[in-house]
């Protein structure tokens, strides 16, 4: 197993990257928006290390309930997987609840299924296609 981002949900995207430019030297390495998630995104690099942050674009999105109920965050940790519909078909083996049945386009450009955080441990877990 990999960690291939980590996923934080911020109130206020350019101050977040900001931050984690001053705090950590992350540099930002791409932004992408989507509209149907309502959401806006940077990918910031530090060293091997990528952090997402994300930033609702409104409050009845999933992001913007997280941030509702939650406030600023950790959102979820993406697991980098070689073969997406395995993972899917092994959580689901194993027991694991899928939020994504089907894989899916995400802001990374890639394959990506979410699986129900009740399924292990309370933490979002993103399946990222590498």
């Amino acid at each position: 197993m990999r960690i291939h981002h980590v996923g934080i949900a911020v109130d206020d995207l350019e101050s977040a990257i900001e931050l984690y430019g001053v705090a950590f030297g992350a540099q930002l390495a791409h932004r992408a928006t989507n509209e149907k998630d309502g959401l806006t995104a940077a990918f910031l690099r530090a060293g091997d290390a990528e952090v997402e942050l994300l930033q609702p674009l409104r409050e009845d999105t999933p992001v913007g309930k997280f941030l509702a109920k939650r406030g600023p965050g950790l959102h979820h940790i993406a697991v980098a997987v070689p073969d997406i519909e395995k993972a899917i078909a092994d959580a689901r083996a194993r027991g694991l609840e899928m939020i994504d049945e089907e894989p899916r386009i995400g802001l990374h450009g890639t394959r990506i299924a979410f699986v129900h955080p009740k399924s292990v441990g309370g933490v979002l877990t993103e399946f990222v296609e590498t």
